[in-house]
């Protein structure tokens, strides 16, 4: 599994790259299921999007890390938000 956490300088923008990061799993065939959520109480501890993605192995998701689109995808977030968090871990 693949868990990322993310905060945008603009929240606005969350809706966005929710759009983005669903389209990725008809490309990236590495992506066995994609979630994406949106944050819906806006504390001062949450985080704007989560996202998990489930692969076979780890090398599926150094693949998908790897692919283009997902590296395009990247290139536009990256510039958007203010902080990431990630967490990869085989589920038993």
């Amino acid at each position: 599994m693949h868990i990322v956490l993310m905060k945008f300088a603009d929240a606005g923008d969350a809706a966005k790259a929710t759009l983005r990061l669903e389209e990725l799993a008809g490309v990236v065939p590495e992506i066995r299921a994609v979630e994406v959520h949106l944050d819906e109480l806006n504390t001062g501890v949450s985080w704007d999007l989560y996202l998990k993605t489930t692969h076979l192995d780890a090398d599926d998701l150094r693949a998908y890390q790897a692919h283009p689109a997902h590296l395009e995808l990247g290139a536009w977030l990256r510039p958007l938000l203010t902080s990431r968090a990630v967490v990869d871990y085989t589920e038993a």
